[in-house]
């Protein structure tokens, strides 16, 4: 027999989505190692500066999705430096800050800051404050989606919040897995990890972890079952979920 009648096809492998970049920007070693370690778990790319100007220099080689950015530093600090960037083009930025001041709060935002939080602050809030973030400035991007969607026979109502079967049938969908699905039909038939759906379909609910999002998965996939029907929610393994058929309005 050839070699050729031997050999296995092998499925084209799904190239991994970026993760979002985070750039510590904290006068103190300490801290700025323990942030950029918390982001790496919460699966962040994370890069680091001791001062203003070295967060340029990493802005100067690297795009950064996100700035944290520490208030009180030698030479430039932290509100200058977030009123120069101020303005469109740059990533968003969340300000701390060891004083707990509502006034330097106020005025940080003022200046252009996404979010302010004050040290010492709790490492999953921190995390979820800053996946809201991002995902104010990504929707910020995104054009409006349609007030409808219809995918394998299924009708999604997104003003409405309902998901109607192929025969006109209401299916109750918590809010959960609203946010859910929405999030699938807005990304399909592409690898979303637990990681991006977190992002995408949880808010800011730092409770949220990864066996959460596979049992909301396996809720909505029983909302969605129909004899004979492929899988619409295909888990690809090792790496996600994917909403494996292309809706229409």
């Amino acid at each position: 027999m050839s070699k050729s009648a031997n050999a296995v096809r092998l499925a084209p492998m799904t190239e991994a989505p970026p993760r979002p970049c985070v750039l510590v920007v904290d006068d103190d070693p300490d801290i700025r190692t323990g942030l950029v370690e918390v982001f790496q778990r919460a699966g962040f790319e994370a890069l680091s500066a001791g001062n203003v100007a070295g967060m340029e220099r990493q802005l100067a080689v690297r795009r950064a999705d996100l700035i944290v950015l520490d208030l009180m530093m030698p030479g430039e600090d932290g509100l200058s430096a977030c009123k120069r960037l101020s303005g469109t083009g740059r990533p968003p930025i969340i300000m701390l800050s060891a004083l707990g001041d509502d006034a330097d709060r106020i005025v940080g935002l003022e200046i252009g800051a996404d979010d302010y939080l004050a040290k010492p602050c709790n490492p999953r809030e921190l995390v979820a404050r800053a996946r809201a973030v991002l995902r104010r400035a990504r929707d910020a991007k995104v054009a409006p989606m349609a007030e409808a969607v219809r995918f394998a026979g299924f009708r999604l109502d997104i003003a409405r919040r309902e998901l109607h079967d192929p025969d006109g049938v209401v299916i109750p969908l918590s809010a959960g897995e609203f946010r859910l699905l929405r999030a699938f039909v807005e990304h399909p038939q592409r690898v979303l990890t637990r990681e991006q759906l977190l992002d995408y379909a949880f808010d800011n609910d730092g409770d949220v972890f990864d066996r959460a999002v596979d049992v909301q998965v396996s809720r909505v996939r029983r909302k969605l079952e129909r004899r004979g029907a492929p899988d619409i929610i295909r888990t690809i393994r090792g790496e996600g979920y994917m909403f494996d058929v292309k809706p229409s309005s």
